[in-house]
């Protein structure tokens, strides 16, 4: 299953707390992502927030891996995840009495 989770806002967290975990959290995001688990990941271009899109069984599994980031693990961010299916609208394209 396709998931969604984007970075929401940690209330009293600073730039400079991020600082000692960036580089064990890109090496966790690898980890991740050579597993197949993290599919894509994107910064907002509107806001310094991260995009990812994960590969899990389901929605408790993304909050699982999500888990294993260490700006997660500190209570730096945060995500809201959002389960994601297949757009079906293609079918009435060639579907009878269209």
């Amino acid at each position: 299953m396709k998931i969604l989770a984007i970075e929401k806002e940690v209330a009293g967290v600073t730039d400079e707390d991020y600082g000692p975990h960036l580089k064990a959290e890109a090496a966790r995001a690898w980890e991740l992502y050579q597993a197949g688990v993290l599919r894509e990941l994107y910064f907002r271009a509107d806001e310094t927030s991260a995009v990812l899109v994960l590969e899990c069984g389901g929605v408790e599994e993304a909050h699982e891996a999500l888990k294993t980031l260490p700006l997660v693990r500190e209570g730096l961010i945060a995500f809201e995840v959002i389960p994601l299916v297949p757009y079906p609208g293609f079918g009435r394209l060639f579907s009878e009495g269209s």
